[in-house]
This record gives structure tokens, C-alpha cells and sequence, in this order.
């Protein structure tokens, strides 16, 4: 089964020479110009080298800067070679995290390919649970990410009183999605999302599941008995994988904007002898020319590298769960971070993020050679 790949480009991508290092030099910095030792680039820079060698917060941030020694932070920027971390902390605190994930998203757009001709790339959020304080809400952060690659796109935040919905909404509109494929879990089956992606000129795979019972009853009384399926099964971590999918041309009824194709996919896991079956059905803009059932079923079953291959290595890896940082911006400018550092040793060829952190506290050169040259 063919897989799915790479990213939808930000509307302001960076250009292709123009390195990563130089392109936080442009983030305004939000502090009085009387008193500033450092710049705010060089700061972002070296907190950037930091998470790759492992750090999850300001004083592990503080403490690999001070280890690294001034030779090494003057190839950052540093003229005057350190930087303790409540000087991160203020300026973290108050950093346009807007901005910054903007140019962050922008430049990982410029170190992916297309792949098969097409884009994809999950959509999904996540809290922030560590960084919940007193009566006030955990930051919400809906992320893109593109399949195959891992690298992330953009990130935007949630309002405090609002939900993920007009959240990924927003990050929708702030990536060129022309010829891209945008997969989203059930909660975004909405109208007003799938007429977003395709009016910005790409497609959308959306998920229905039980929670929108009409939708799911019309859906599961389709004929789909009569209807031939396309199988794959997976072995490995201990279990047994079996995906079925059946797909049909959009029926009249179904009001999506630009929906071409449905399908029921069905996926049964054996795990020590014990079976679960799990049915969903979708929702497609893209016709049977360019998804074809195995190819559509490969981009359902991508999806879910957002869960697996940036939200679990945050959550687990970088313990950000149990992250006491809570002020300001600050929480959200860290994962950023923790996206940057993904993204950074996902296109260098890692597959393990634990491991490559571990190679990568080894030397202060690493990472800082990682970060010089992407």
C-alpha cells in the first residue's frame, strides 16, 4: 500500500538558501532596547541547540549554555558567550509565539518534498497539561505535520474560551493548501472546515465516527455488503493488524463541499488472542483518480504519525506533561521548541528522538552544527 507524504506550504515560505539561524534573527523582540545584552535570535538559537541535547526547561536551557562555554555560543550569536535562564524565562514569557511558529512552520516547509505527486498532513491538538495554573486553562496547541517526513508546519493556540475547532480552522488558513491533502480526525467533520480546504484549493480526508450519530447511521446503511474491499495486514509490536476499506462515490445526500468519495474502513487488531474490531466511516474530496481505497486508507493510517511521532515524543520524551512552565507565552514558545527539535532530527534521519537527544548531549557541537547548517 502506497504511503503518504510531506507538507502543505506556508504562505510565506522562506526562501531556500536562507538558514534557520537567520531567520530567527528577524523575530521581533518584545523587550526595552535599554539594558539588552543579548539578541533575541541568538537566545531562541541557543535554546534551540539546548532541547536538542535533552533539555525540558529554562534551568536545563541555562545549564547546557554555561557547559557549552562562550566559544560555542559565539558561533550562535553570543558575543558576550552566556546567558543565564531567567533571561530566557522574561523573554520567552513575552515572545510573539504567533510569529514565531510562523517562521518556524515557513522554513520547514523549504526542507520537505513532494512525494507521489502529492502533499498531505495531519491536523490535531494538544494540551499543554503541566502548564494549567490556579483557576486558569492548560494552553490547547493544534499542530500541522507532515506525513512521511514528521517535519511540523505550524502551530496555533486555542482561545481560552473557545475549542479546537476554529483553532485548526485558523491554522488551515495560514497554509497554502493548493494540490495538498489535509487529513482531521472526527472532531473537525464540519461544513465549514471541509469548505476552508477546498476553496484554498486542496482536498480533505474527514473522519465520522458514532459522535455524529445521523451522519454515521446514513453512512452505515450504504449497501456495503455489495461493495469489494481493499485489505492490508500489518504484523508487529506483538499484535495483528488487519485494515479493510470500501469505498463509493459520494451519495446526494451528503452536503460537503466538494465531497467526491465515502468509505467504510474497518480495522480488526488480535492482540494476544483477544480481537477488537473499530468501523468509521469517511468523507473525501479527493475522487477515485487520485485516491484510489489503498491509497486513501494509507493516508487515514498516516494521520496518525501527528499522535505517535510528535505529541507522544513531547508527552514522553520531553516529559512536557509535567512542565511547570506557566507564564506568559512561555509554555507554548517551549513547544515550539520541542516541534523545532523534532522537526530538526526527524530531517536529519532520526527515527528514534530519545536516541538522537542522548547523541546529541554527547558534544555541544552537535547541535549546534545541526542548527548552523538546516
Amino acid at each position: 500500500m502506497p504511503s503518504s507524504l510531506i507538507p502543505a506550504p506556508v504562505r510565506t515560505p522562506a526562501p531556500d538558501h536562507e538558514l534557520l539561524v537567520q531567520l530567527l534573527a528577524g523575530i521581533p523582540d518584545p523587550r526595552r532596547r535599554r539594558g539588552v545584552r543579548h539578541p533575541v535570535g541568538a537566545l531562541i538559537a541557543v535554546a534551540v541547540c539546548a532541547v536538542v541535547a535533552g533539555a525540558r526547561g529554562f534551568t536545563a536551557i541555562g545549564e547546557w549554555a554555561r557547559d557549552a562555554g562562550s566559544a560555542a555560543l559565539q558561533r550562535l550569536g553570543l558575543e558576550r558567550g552566556w546567558v543565564d535562564e531567567s533571561t530566557l524565562r522574561r523573554l520567552f514569557a513575552r515572545l510573539d509565539a504567533d510569529r514565531l511558529d510562523a517562521v518556524l512552520g515557513a522554513w520547514a516547509l523549504t526542507r520537505t518534498a513532494r512525494v507521489a505527486g502529492r502533499r498531505v498532513i495531519a491536523i490535531d491538538g494538544k494540551t499543554v497539561r503541566g502548564a494549567r495554573c490556579g483557576g486558569s486553562t492548560a494552553p490547547h496547541l493544534v499542530a500541522a505535520l507532515a506525513h512521511g517526513s514528521g517535519a511540523v508546519l505550524g502551530q496555533v493556540a486555542v482561545s481560552e474560551k473557545s475549542n479546537e475547532i476554529p483553532a485548526a480552522r485558523q491554522l488551515i488558513q495560514l497554509l497554502d493548501l493548493d494540490g495538498v491533502v489535509v487529513t482531521m480526525d472526527a472532531l473537525h467533520t464540519q461544513h465549514d472546515t471541509a469548505t476552508l480546504v477546498t476553496r484554498a484549493g486542496g482536498d480533505y480526508v474527514l473522519t465520522v465516527k458514532a459522535n455524529q450519530k445521523s451522519l454515521y447511521t446514513q453512512l452505515k446503511a450504504l449497501p456495503w455488503a455489495s461493495i469489494p474491499a481493499v485489505t492490508r495486514t500489518d504484523r508487529g509490536h506483538g499484535r495483528r493488524a488487519t485494515r479493510s476499506i470500501k469505498v463509493v462515490d459520494v451519495p446526494a445526500w451528503i452536503e460537503f463541499t466538494g465531497a467526491r468519495q465515502v468509505a467504510q474502513l474497518r480495522r480488526t487488531v488480535t492482540r494476544r488472542g483477544r480481537r477488537t474490531i473499530e468501523i468509521v466511516y469517511l468523507i473525501t474530496s479527493a475522487d477515485a483518480r487520485t485516491a484510489p481505497p489503498a491509497v486513501l486508507a494509507a493516508w487515514v493510517q498516516s494521520h496518525w504519525e501527528i499522535e505517535n511521532r510528535l505529541h507522544w515524543v513531547r508527552d514522553v520524551t520531553f516529559d512536557e506533561d509535567r512542565s511547570q512552565i506557566r507564564t506568559g507565552n512561555a509554555p507554548r514558545v517551549m513547544a515550539s521548541l520541542r516541534n523545532t527539535a523534532i522537526t530538526l532530527l526527524r530531517l536529519d534521519g532520526h527515527d528514534n528522538i530519545a536516541a538522537a537527544l542522548r547523541h546529541h548531549a554527547r558534544a555541544t557541537d552537535r547541535p549546534i552544527s545541526l542548527l548552523l547548517t538546516a
